[in-house]
């Protein structure tokens, strides 16, 4: 505000004071108004900007479903690449669920007549199309017209055979998401058992001989397989444990270590869900199955890879107590302000199912995908501003004291039991 000025009027009397002219009052209105206007019109801009870059992906993402049905073949791998990106990082509901069954085309075409590189990228687009419409109508739609497809080259033994491995991953976790009778999610089940029964040890004691590639194929159908366990009646259960659980074992002694590792997954949690059914079930060759696992959770050959030998055994521990004691290791997902406790064989296979479509972008749907919440039971998405989130992080300096306290305390525990190297003497 401007100072008021006295005037003198006549014989020296002091005259009428003015708190400011009307000049000085338009100055300060316009001062005021302009400041505010250039804030109004900075908020404006920045809206518009966010407005135009949604406009520019939403014009990206039309760019890459046209080009599903490019003639060229790298054409229509790079939009099929774009589209998983863009889905497993980004919600895209509306978007989609307005232009689902032109993608689904999409899809199927890549499917039938694509080749390799591009079916498995068609078939993991079919799986995040699932995701991101959730579980309803729109994906069982979406669903019924590729089933046939992924079941046709699943059979196929003349296709190629990364494709097969694809379609036996993707049908499973779309079976889960997208299929709405449970006596259909068998038949798929039956599917896989068709696949991956062929490495089981026949009855005179020798072992298939069976290729990588093939192998691998063989793995994917047993993880999908077991993915679907997860949803089964418990009279189903019952009678899939009497069917396989003797079986399942032979896997354990598979060349491949992710074939192991699938059968030891797998076991576990089929004895988690046999023992939530039936809380007296006794399996007979209990001892006998202990004694291999804790050879796989120890072993010490020599002619394994050493980041082979290091991951089975890491698994098969846990493996090992799920059998013996029915426990498991839990694990902790955070994410944003929030945590999800991994504390099941089955929550366990569910999430490696789904992360393996999503990959980075798994915390940003467990965040804000409604079906995914749904799945792990998280509730409605949580809404915070990025203020209040930044808010609730501590400072560098914090996180840094911590740390150090936290490695102080660390090494004085484990000083405690180390050896101190003395010297004992020569026997």
């Amino acid at each position: 505000m401007p100072r008021a000025k006295k005037r003198s009027g006549r014989g020296g009397q002091p005259g009428n004071v003015q708190p400011f002219s009307d000049e000085d009052s338009s100055i300060e209105t316009l001062s005021h108004c302009s400041s505010l206007s250039e804030r109004t019109s900075a908020a404006e801009e920045a809206g518009e900007t966010e407005e135009m870059a949604q406009e520019d992906f939403q014009y990206k993402l039309k760019v890459y479903i046209d080009s599903t049905v490019d003639k060229s073949a790298k054409t229509r791998q790079g939009a099929l690449d774009g589209l998983k990106t863009a889905m497993a990082t980004k919600i895209l509901y509306e978007f989609i669920s307005e232009r689902r069954m032109t993608i689904t085309d999409s899809i199927e075409r890549c499917l039938k007549k694509g080749k390799g590189v591009e079916q498995c990228a068609a078939a993991s687009l079919a799986c995040l199309l699932c995701i991101q419409l959730g579980s309803g109508i729109e994906s069982e739609e979406v669903f019924k017209t590729l089933k046939p497809v992924f079941k046709t080259i699943l059979n196929d033994g003349a296709a190629n055979i990364q494709a097969r491995q694809a379609c036996a991953t993707s049908l499973g976790l779309c079976t889960l998401v997208a299929e709405d009778d449970i006596m259909d999610v068998y038949a798929t089940m039956e599917c896989f058992e068709s696949l991956f029964t062929h490495s089981y040890v026949r009855e005179d004691g020798s072992r298939p001989s069976v290729n990588p590639q093939t192998t691998q194929l063989h793995t994917n159908a047993l993880l999908s397989w077991a993915l679907l366990l997860t949803i089964c009646t418990g009279s189903h259960i019952r009678a899939i444990a009497q069917k396989h659980l003797a079986k399942l074992p032979r896997l354990l002694e598979n060349d491949d270590v992710n074939m192991r590792i699938a059968a030891g997954e797998t076991i576990a949690l089929l004895f988690e869900l046999i023992r939530d059914v039936d809380p007296e079930f006794d399996y007979d060759d209990w001892e006998q199955l202990c004694e291999q696992l804790n050879a796989l959770a120890t072993d010490c050959n020599k002619h394994r890879a050493k980041t082979d030998k290091r991951k089975q055994r890491s698994v098969f521990r846990d493996v090992l107590k799920a059998v013996e004691e029915g426990d498991f290791q839990s694990e902790t997902i955070r994410f944003a302000t929030e945590r999800m406790v991994i504390d099941s064989w089955v929550k366990k296979r569910t999430y490696d199912a789904f992360r393996e479509f999503v990959g980075s972008g798994m915390n940003y749907h467990l965040q804000a995908n409604e079906f995914i919440r749904d799945v792990f039971e998280l509730g409605p998405p949580m809404l915070i501003d990025s203020a209040a989130l930044k808010a609730m992080k501590s400072s560098r300096l914090e996180r840094h004291l911590y740390n150090a306290a936290a490695f102080k305390a660390r090494t004085k525990a484990r000083n405690k039991f180390r050896d101190k190297r003395v010297d004992v003497g020569e026997f």
